[in-house]
């Protein structure tokens, strides 16, 4: 996509971010039309605010939502797909025009959700007279006006207006350092340097050496990258290097000019603000703000859970260290393994213990084969069909596809799988259209969603390969597409993930997941890249067995990022001494201490700059939902294997379809016929006993 400064200023008739009329034009969007876009899409709903809060106008849920939900629907829709090329398709001009719109866009939701004028209407309304769609959506808004600050006056209103404009500021500038640390580090290394890296490394790597002119290997901090060499590169001084660079990253212990980056002031003041905004709402602390429209009811229901799994997790993790320690000593003659040798030396023990390394499997998974598993998967458990469909992209890389049923349209969306500079990290969903049954037309609009990861890209003329692991992150994230565009919900407040409480809505995902390790899924999306061979079931055994290889460290780790999260937004204080926090965390639940240089937390984007702040417990949290949820599964598959279609029909009518029409808990009460337990989890993970 290319990107000009100098393009000149669109009309509203040919604008591409104006156009609502079907799929968005990204191969015409520039720069340029995101400022005259804002400003037209801000008058709009103005107007339309302005409108719905005259004295004489009723106090009505669809004369409302005529009016005002369609100016601001169009006004997120456009401001999404600007926010969607920010992270997947940075560029310095782009950069400009989306850190100039956003202020603007960021105030006048404030305004918006503390407009005592509109909170009055909404407060007026009879839920009575409402749907059940309509009443939730309902109740979700006036707990959205609370939280906003409806009911705040005079200078308490303004300031807490100023804290929502400056925290948007501060969370894009964060996200941009980490963007920009990440893709600012490069180094060469020989091929001597690489022993021990898988073939399909070298080659990526040494091809981006060529493409700049260079001899060796090019090495960068994106996760392609990153990964196999600290798992597979015999050089500790190389393993050194790329470490120390990635643990360091945005943060005050970077090398030279990468210091630039440094988070450290920026993170201080997120944490300022949102223990300010909690205040002015009458909190304690932001923990208390977040849990809000959550399943759990209080930060210390939380940090209960947490503590609690920790206990039962921690038994398992000393083990899986001790293993690690012996066989570190007694076969690679390390008897103190530094932070950059553990992945290394946890790859080496995985293979002695179970003649595996995920390489093994990589060449099976070639990523178009996967995906038609997944498809395959999908289509029979949820009664649809996928195929490709068309529509402009960002990237040439980029695929679009739609879902129906019964011949009618279900939902689209646009897959982008590989890394790339200017692409944000991570993997990740997002809506680029909600399902709405429009109340100016009248008929339902279909939902669209964005699914991203970061894989490597195919090398040598042949597809790109997967690890287990990226089939599994493709598994999740499509996960929360089905969510979104399996809905039925015809409210759009209340229609897929909208809605849906955070601490559940990892449930469809983690869900996903586990029919990456369903021999009779994961045969059929097998097929050896050179011979076209199947994975063979001896290798699926080996791999299964080493499914739950170091549980007891990894659901560790998870709850040292959730513990350290909850108490850095509820403890009074916690932005002044950040790195001591997590010191302190580390100390009580880890059984393993980085260096005291590691600066985790300058790269801990889904806290800082994306919406997971008070909340990354949710991943441990909806592991229950989903695990126990899975099990459904497990209790009525059929004598091969296969999954029950009866079960999937009552998954998808209960979870998927319903979004967050309703409580989450009821969801799944209606799915599973009860409360969520705690078994499944801990026996998926290997932990029961």
């Amino acid at each position: 996509m290319n990107f000009c400064a100098a393009a000149p200023i669109c009309t509203c008739m040919t604008n591409p971010l104006l156009d609502f009329s079907g799929a968005i034009a990204f191969d015409r969007i520039t720069p340029a039309d995101v400022a005259p876009a804002v400003d037209e899409l801000l008058k709009r709903c103005e107007s339309a605010l302005a409108q719905v809060t005259a004295a004489d106008f009723p106090a009505d849920w669809t004369a409302i939502a005529r009016v005002l939900d369609v100016a601001t629907e169009q006004l997120s829709r456009s401001f999404s797909a600007v926010s969607h090329l920010s992270a997947v398709m940075d560029t310095p001009e782009l950069r400009a025009a989306y850190n100039a719109a956003l202020p603007l866009v960021t105030a006048f939701w404030t305004r918006l959700g503390a407009d005592e004028r509109l909170y009055a209407k909404y407060k007026a309304m009879d839920p009575a007279g409402l749907n059940a769609e309509q009443r939730q959506a309902l109740t979700n808004a006036l707990r959205g006006f609370r939280l906003s600050g409806a009911e705040l006056t005079g200078a308490a209103r303004e300031r807490f207006a100023q804290v929502q404009e400056r925290l948007a500021e501060l969370q894009q500038k964060y996200s941009e350092n980490v963007l920009d640390a990440t893709d600012a580090f490069s180094c060469l290394a020989t091929p001597e340097d690489m022993a021990g890296v898988p073939r399909d490394v070298l080659a990526a790597t040494r091809a981006a050496a060529q493409a700049e002119g260079l001899e060796g290997h090019k090495l960068t901090l994106h996760m392609p990258c990153y990964l196999p060499v600290m798992q597979f590169a015999r050089s500790s001084a190389l393993r050194e290097k790329l470490y120390r660079a990635h643990v360091t990253r945005a943060s005050d212990q970077a090398e030279g000019d990468a210091s630039r980056f440094d988070n450290t002031t920026v993170m201080q003041d997120i944490l300022a603000l949102r223990q300010e905004e909690a205040e002015l709402l009458g909190y304690a602390n932001f923990g208390e703000v977040s849990l809000v429209p959550k399943m759990a009811h209080s930060p210390d229901q939380v940090l209960h859970f947490l503590r609690d799994l920790a206990k039962r997790a921690r038994p398992y993790a000393q083990k899986d260290l001790a293993d690690l320690r012996a066989f570190a000593k007694e076969n690679l003659g390390l008897a103190d393994p530094q932070a950059w040798d553990w992945p290394y030396v946890s790859e080496k023990l995985k293979e002695a213990r179970y003649a595996y390394n995920e390489q093994e499997v990589k060449p099976y998974l070639p990523a178009p084969k996967v995906l038609a598993g997944l498809f395959k998967i999908v289509e029979t458990l949820f009664e649809v069909s996928i195929r490709r469909d068309e529509a402009p992209v960002w990237h040439p890389a980029v695929e679009f596809y739609r879902i129906e049923r019964d011949g009618a349209l279900v939902g689209q969306f646009y897959l982008d799988k590989p890394a790339r500079p200017g692409k944000r990290g991570g993997a990740w969903m997002d809506d680029a259209r909600g399902r709405w049954q429009r109340p100016d037309s009248g008929a339902v609009q279909t939902p669209v969603a964005y699914l991203v990861c970061n894989f490597a890209d195919g090398v040598d003329g042949k597809p790109p390969l997967l690890t287990h692991d990226d089939a599994t992150t493709l598994f999740h994230e499509f996960g929360h597409g089905l969510q979104h565009m399996l809905t039925q919900v015809n409210e759009h407040d209340v229609s897929g993930i909208s809605g849906v409480e955070w601490d559940a809505v990892e449930l469809p995902s983690q869900f996903m997941e586990n029919f990456c390790w369903e021999w009779e899924v994961l045969r059929h999306m097998t097929a050896h890249v050179d011979t076209g061979e199947p994975l063979p079931r001896a290798l699926f055994d080996k791999m299964l067995a080493a499914k739950n290889f170091q549980a007891g460290m990894q659901t560790l780790r998870q709850i040292e990022f959730s513990l350290f999260d909850m108490l850095l937004h509820t403890r009074s204080h916690a932005h002044e001494d950040i790195a001591g926090l997590l010191a302190e965390v580390r100390a009580e639940v880890a059984v393993l201490q980085p260096p005291a240089f590691n600066r985790f937390a300058h790269s801990f984007s889904h806290i800082f700059g994306g919406g997971y702040a008070a909340g990354y417990y949710s991943y441990k949290w909806a592991e229950v939902l989903s695990a126990d949820a899975y099990a459904a599964f497990e209790e009525t598959r059929g004598a091969n294997g296969e999954p029950s279609p009866e079960t999937g029909r009552r998954y998808r009518k209960e979870i998927l379809e319903t979004g967050g029409s309703r409580p989450a808990i009821e969801s799944f009460k209606a799915f599973r016929g009860r409360e969520p337990q705690l078994d499944a989890l801990l026996r998926h993970q290997g932990m029961a006993g």
